[in-house]
């Protein structure tokens, strides 16, 4: 199926390249439970071992020029985004207990030339991309309101900068 999303076509050759096995969950259906309607998550990584990681990719453009520190990011999600990756990390605590559920921030940068202070950067023919990943359960601890009109909430930039991980680490099992 073709995906406009760029953040996520980005995701998928970063994962493609990096030999990490994955499925891209169609964002267009939704299951029911007894609860209503439950929103997929994007990614399942690595679904055939014993640490499946349940992604939920965010859009983070950039604008800055030095990601030194990784200043100027803060993570937003939704309330929403929030309730439905910790439903589908409760799906399956039997089959998969050391399961994992992260935020993937694909922050895609508005200048191309810029210093990304070691992160995981895909670049293809047109644009770049640097991949963060925050686990479900440091986002919710920590997030703080930040609009209650849309129901989103913000991981605090010192927070953010604490918490990031390379994607690649944090989806490698022996961290488990």
């Amino acid at each position: 199926m073709d995906r406009p999303n760029p953040y996520e076509q980005a995701f998928e050759c970063f994962l493609t390249e990096n030999i990490i096995p994955f499925i891209w969950i169609d964002q267009s259906k939704c299951l029911e439970f007894t609860e209503g309607p439950v929103k997929n998550f994007d990614f399942l990584i690595d679904p055939g071992s014993r640490f499946p990681v349940r992604v939920g990719l965010k859009a983070a453009p950039f604008k800055g020029t030095s990601l030194a520190g990784i200043k100027g990011l803060d993570g937003w999600v939704t309330f929403e985004d929030v309730r439905f990756l910790s439903h589908w990390l409760d799906q399956f605590p039997k089959e998969a207990p050391t399961a994992q559920a992260v935020f993937v921030f694909a922050v895609r940068f508005a200048n191309i030339d810029i210093e990304t202070d070691g992160g995981d950067v895909y670049d293809d023919s047109r644009e770049r991309f640097l991949f963060l990943a925050i686990p479900l359960q440091k986002d919710a601890d920590t997030m703080k309101l930040r609009s209650p009109k849309s129901q989103t909430v913000v991981l605090p930039a010192e927070d953010f900068r604490q918490y990031a991980e390379r994607v690649c680490d944090i989806l490698s099992p022996e961290r488990v």
